[in-house]
């Protein structure tokens, strides 16, 4: 025993986090994306033109000439590699996951990726600042910027007038 001050042993609480581990599919059972054109068939969804699966087979090349100017200059610049690592992450975890369920959610901090049509039908949990949001990519968002579906601040909603406010600042007209 140490004469010193008492000093208290602190115990560190660890909080474990499961991963979800992700295997690819066995032979012969049929992933989400074969689902797709099955989903189609109700409503029938086309960007400028062109259906959804005719989209996912164009190269990003010829895929920027049906987005507006700002995307498409985009494009034409290249992506950057960490777009390139979340896309085929993506394209890894809809390959294995069954006909039927949703895709596990991928963390990113990329608001300012264009969403494409090869992300159709995943998941990603957007950073908002704070946490993450998470967002279900669906035919209707191709073409947009991903923060704008992870907004990054709260609505305001103005209360009333407080202590120190003048006489005109509080009226509040009903």
């Amino acid at each position: 025993m140490s004469k010193g001050k008492g000093k208290k042993k602190v115990e560190e609480v660890v909080k474990v986090v499961e991963k979800k581990a992700v295997a690819p599919l066995p032979e012969g059972v049929a992933n989400i994306m074969s689902d797709l054109t099955k989903k189609q068939a109700f409503k029938k969804f086309m960007y400028r033109g062109m259906d959804i699966t005719a989209l996912m087979g164009l190269k990003i090349d010829e895929l920027s000439k049906h987005f507006r100017s700002r995307q498409r200059r985009r494009l034409q610049r290249k992506l950057k590699p960490a777009y390139g690592r979340l896309l085929t992450k993506l394209n890894y975890i809809k390959t294995c996951t069954p006909q039927g369920e949703k895709p596990m959610g991928v963390k990113t901090h990329l608001r300012d990726l264009i969403v494409l049509p090869s992300m159709v039908m995943s998941v990603l949990n957007v950073h908002t600042g704070k946490d993450y949001q998470s967002v279900e990519i669906k035919p209707d968002m191709v073409g947009y910027y991903l923060g704008e579906f992870a907004q990054s601040y709260k609505r305001v909603n103005h209360g009333r007038p407080g202590v120190g406010a003048s006489a005109s600042s509080k009226f509040v007209p009903n």
